[in-house]
């Protein structure tokens, strides 16, 4: 498991966000009984910087908490049926498979931690898992999709001991 892990703000959480990320990264992937080892990117960023991607990305002009882009584009989410015939999902030299990129705004790890009334360290690892979800396909548009996600957040958090 590969977990690249960029720092490019200038905030400090009191943590150490590198040790949160990847047990999140794990969890999420034992819990998805992902049967590869992987590839996840992650970028910390700031309100700024965040908010310029998700107006690049997605045309919406505003900071927030978490971006995901996936490299991988799954029918049923989770689903690792035929992704050996998709030669473009494996890293070339390392043979894992790409999951993507996830951007946090470390600014919005500290805010949305004061609002929610919870440790920093479980906000970050929750905008992880929720992000993680997502690079496997999973989706919140709908009332389903987003009880779903909701469910499977909640427990690959309580798993690794970051409750609320």
């Amino acid at each position: 498991m590969t977990v690249n892990i960029e720092n490019e703000a200038e905030i400090t959480l009191g943590i150490v966000c590198e040790e949160v990320i990847e047990r999140v990264v794990n969890a999420v992937m034992d819990f998805e009984q992902c049967p590869y080892e992987a590839e996840v990117d992650v970028l910390l960023t700031d309100n700024a910087a965040i908010r310029e991607i998700n107006r690049e990305q997605r045309g919406i002009d505003a900071p927030t908490d978490v971006l995901s882009f996936p490299a991988v584009e799954y029918q049923v989410p989770a689903d690792f049926e035929g992704l050996l015939e998709r030669a473009d999902c494996f890293h070339p030299e390392t043979g894992e498979l790409l999951l993507g990129d996830i951007v946090i705004s470390l600014e919005r790890v500290i805010s949305q931690a004061e609002e929610y009334g919870h440790t920093r360290e479980r906000e970050l690892g929750f905008l992880v898992a929720h992000s993680m979800l997502h690079l496997f396909g999973y989706d919140h548009m709908e009332d389903g999709e987003r009880e779903i996600m909701e469910q499977k957040q909640r427990m690959i958090l309580e798993g690794i001991g970051l409750r609320r």
